[in-house]
């Protein structure tokens, strides 16, 4: 017979094994990362001439607070590794050398506003997400061009303290190959300083395996947000729900904040079906600045008020200010209201 003191202890043990046992099964999912920065930003476009001086108070007016420099390599084939790029001066447009990285920066941090350098690949009649070698050597030479591609534009960012750089920009079929990338952005970390990110496509961003070895999860989203031809704001909020379901999954997978290196609707009635087709793509679409405008109210309304999320940059700026129809731009149209209301709350 046990005593009363070895009874105790029986009951006091069996107990902390049921309390932890049961707490098991109560423990929450594990949170979403809170974040603290929220860049406010634009994709700029690079000019063909040097910058007069108000561009960047025209944007500094919206309440925009970063945005993200785009120069170009070329390929001129998917299932080929031949790369060429411009560099230092030559070759490029004004606002896509050197010169003219350096200037807009230069003139954007007087005016507080971040930058993200965030190089291309450009390739005709493609695009990066269908680059796909056809043998193992062709896969090591793309690689080898590709490092020496973003490790001279990593430099260029180390030396004039970008303080953010985009290793690569919707490489879908290579950013499979985990190891090259992990590679490639080790390279990187030797030269540069500032915090890194890779633009996954929104159908690439839950496949890529090395976002530990990055500051952020990039993410281009352009997510189809309906099927119909006139939704409404609630229908537009209704398409984010799965994406953001599926965004904080990898979000708790890698305890990264996110960041939409680019997100973007054109002025047509069809913006929210497919949002990345190039208006030179749609056939004899009817405008619709309402619509446009109701993507951005959708976006604000739900992904930009996630905990993990750490800035976005709207495709695309024009530094000249004009207003084009139909294209991405919300310049002099009623989404640059819509994104000046959001981007001028604290």
């Amino acid at each position: 017979m046990k005593s009363s003191t070895q009874r105790l202890y029986l009951f006091s043990s069996v107990s902390v094994i049921l309390l932890f046992g049961l707490s098991w099964w109560f423990i929450p999912e594990q949170a979403s990362l809170v974040v603290q920065e929220k860049w406010k930003g634009v994709c700029w476009v690079g000019t063909r001439s040097p910058l007069l001086g108000p561009e960047l108070e025209a944007l500094k007016a919206t309440g925009a607070d970063a945005l993200s420099q785009t120069p170009f390599g070329f390929q001129n084939d998917k299932n080929l590794p031949e790369m060429r790029w411009s560099k230092g001066n030559e070759g490029n447009w004004w606002g896509e050398s050197t010169n003219g990285i350096k200037a807009t920066f230069d003139s954007s941090a007087r005016h507080e506003i971040m930058n993200m350098l965030k190089p291309h690949i450009w390739i005709r009649g493609s695009w990066p997400g269908e680059i796909d070698m056809k043998s193992e050597e062709d896969w090591k030479t793309w690689f080898a061009n590709y490092e020496g591609f973003i490790l001279d534009y990593a430099r260029m960012a180390e030396e004039l303290q970008i303080p953010m750089l985009c290793v690569g920009t919707e490489l879908e079929l290579t950013s499979k190959r985990e190891d090259d990338w992990r590679k490639i952005i080790a390279a990187v970390r030797k030269v540069y300083s500032g915090k890194l990110t890779y633009a996954a496509n929104f159908t690439e961003y839950e496949h890529v395996k090395f976002w530990d070895a990055l500051d952020y999860i990039g993410i281009q989203a352009y997510f189809p947000l309906s099927t119909k031809e006139d939704p409404s704001l609630s229908d537009l909020k209704s398409g984010w729900k799965k994406n953001l379901s599926n965004i904080n999954k990898v979000v708790r997978k890698y305890q990264k904040p996110v960041m939409f290196t680019e997100i973007g609707y054109c002025n047509t009635v069809d913006a929210a079906v497919e949002p990345w087709v190039w208006p030179n793509e749609r056939r004899e679409t009817e405008l619709s600045e309402e619509m446009q405008a109701l993507c951005y109210e959708a976006f604000f309304e739900t992904a930009w008020e996630e905990p993990w999320m750490a800035g976005v940059f709207f495709w695309k700026w024009y530094p000249d200010g004009k207003h084009r129809n139909p294209d991405f731009t919300p310049q002099g149209k009623q989404a640059e209201k819509v994104m000046q209301k959001y981007f001028s709350m604290d």
